[in-house]
This record gives C-alpha cells, structure tokens and sequence, in this order.
C-alpha cells in the first residue's frame, strides 16, 4: 500500500479552512449594502483587537489600493497565518509570536545605491505618511483574505538611499533569532528568510511597507514590526519581520525557490493558468466566508491587479516565469 507523505507546506484540509472558521457561519448582511459602501467605511467597520497600540492612516489615493471586497475579521487575519520563523502550522505564529521583541529595531538599507542608510523604526514610522489600504492576500495554498493594512509606498525609502544603475533587484532580510523564533530551529528553510523583487516591482506604487492593520500596529505574528504586502503576488513574497533591504544588481535567490525551485518561482504572481505542481491555482477560498462548504471563487490573474501591474510584464511569457 502507498502511504502519501505531504510536504511540510502542503495544505490539509484543515488548513484550507480552520475549524473555528467552519463553525461559525457569516453574519448575515442583507441591508447593509456591502456591495455599493466605500472602501473606507468597509475598513471601519472591521476593528483591530483593541489591545495594541492604534496606527491610523489616511485613506490611499494609489489605484487599486482600495478594494470593495469585505475585509477579512481581524480574529480571522491573526489567528491563521504563514510566519515559519514560529512554526509551520497556521495557529502557531499567534501562539509563539510573543517572544518577538520589535523594539529596539533597525533596517539597513544598502548595497547599490548612493546612500546607504539605518533606520530606526521610529524613523521609518515618520519617513512618509500613513495610508490604509485594502489589499487582497492570496496564498499559493488556495485561501485568501482582505486586509486593510496601515503603512507607505516601498519606494519611499528606496528613493532616500538613491539607487544607482547597477540596482536591478532588491532583496529583503528577515530577523532570523533562535532565542525568540522556535521555527528558526528547524531545518524546514535556509535560515534567514530571503525574499526579492525586481526593482520596478519593488518600486511600483502598489508595493507596501506596511506596519499596522486593521487601524493598529502590526501584530507580532503578521510580522511586526514591519513587512511587504505586494497584493498581486502570492503571499509568501511578504517578507515579515525585516531587518534589511538590499538593492543588488543579479536576482537574488528567495528561500521558498533555494527550497523548492520546481514550485516557487522568483516572480511568484498569481496566476490561475499556471497550477502548482500538487494542485490548482484556478479558484479559492476566502477564509470567514461559510467554511468548508462554501463555493469557492475563481482566483484572477494578479490577483485582480492585472490593470495595475499587468505592464511590468509584457512580453513575458508567465508560465515559464511563474
């Protein structure tokens, strides 16, 4: 008899929708008009926790940045989520993440580029003002959120190093420390986590140095103190927890591809034609939306981004650079 062994990253069912997410059924929302509300208020209407401090930001002018899709429940948002670094199943970031300690707290960022700079948190919380937007997260797993993240354009800071011509790429670092991340004692990844754009991606108004959802500052286990959101790609490109951003000249080489390069390309946009090697990318499950039973939605090529990014790459064929 064959016995199947799934990898330590293939989704169970389980994982697909969690069992508080199956039991507990969708408020019913007729009258409210969800559909025709703005963006703005469907974020307001979807609290933070309550016990961290608040980070408001002003509603986005970028295109795109505000969808009308219902944001995900913030009980949802950070008690099922991707962070290694604190183990490999989706409750154990909420459950370890409080050895995280996000103060004191530098990013450096270097390489190639005229001013190299460390920044202390504090100052890259005032480098340029806050904005909400609402993105959709899509995992290569087949489940999604909304979520109304609280941060700046990336290129903010990359613009204050003032990138040379050499600069194609840009890398980013997460704090990789033993003593406070559990998962970082596995061998499960390369460790630190590595993650890469290529400069214009990096650079798009659309990419995120995000440091608060939800109207408050980021949760330790959705990666405080700051991380990306890039809302076109699979979410595993949203390095958490960074401590340096380095802009390099030759692609770098993201921890998921050193892993298993044959399931997760360096570009890694959504991209229902293309399926995952051990399953489909074509439709999704957006968690709090009725659990297990729930239709699934069809999943749209960047992730519903395509008249935003989609010229980043013309011409490129996108099964080939998945």
């Amino acid at each position: 008899m064959l016995i199947k062994t799934p990898f330590p990253h293939e989704p169970l069912p389980s994982e697909i929708t969690p069992h508080g997410v199956y039991l507990n059924r969708r408020t019913a929302l007729a009258g409210l008009g969800l559909a025709a509300a703005s963006p703005l208020a469907l974020a307001q209407g979807t609290p933070g926790g309550g016990k961290l401090p608040k980070l408001p930001g002003t509603r986005s002018a970028v295109a795109g940045a505000m969808v009308l899709d219902k944001p995900t429940s913030y009980t949802d948002a950070t008690s099922y989520n991707n962070f290694y670094e604190f183990g490999t199943d989706k409750s154990d970031p909420a459950a370890y993440a409080h050895t995280l300690k996000t103060r004191p707290w530098t990013v450096s960022v270097e390489g190639e580029c005229a001013k190299p700079m460390r920044f202390d948190i504090e100052a890259l919380l005032k480098l340029a003002p806050m904005e909400e937007r609402i993105y959709r997260l899509r995992c290569v797993e087949g489940w999604s959120m909304v979520i109304p993240w609280v941060g700046y354009s990336l290129a903010e800071v990359i613009k204050k190093v003032e990138p040379t011509s050499k600069a194609k790429y840009v890398e980013f670092t997460s704090l990789a420390d033993k003593s406070q991340m559990p998962g970082v004692r596995s061998g499960v990844l390369d460790w630190p986590y590595v993650e890469g754009l290529r400069i214009d991606e990096a650079m798009h108004p659309l990419a995120m140095l995000v440091f608060g959802m939800y109207g408050e500052v980021l949760p330790n286990q959705n990666g405080a103190p700051l991380r990306l959101a890039l809302p076109w790609k699979y979410g595993f490109k949203s390095a958490k927890s960074i401590v340096k951003i380095r802009l390099v000249e030759k692609e770098p080489t993201s921890s998921w591809t050193k892993a298993a390069q044959q399931e997760y390309g360096f570009y890694s946009n959504v991209n229902p034609n293309v399926p995952h090697p051990r399953w489909s990318q074509a439709s999704e499950r957006r968690i709090g939306e009725d659990g297990l039973f729930a239709k699934k939605r069809p999943t749209l090529m960047f992730n519903g981004y395509e008249a935003q990014v989609g010229q980043l790459y013309a011409g490129m064929d996108l099964k080939k650079n998945y």
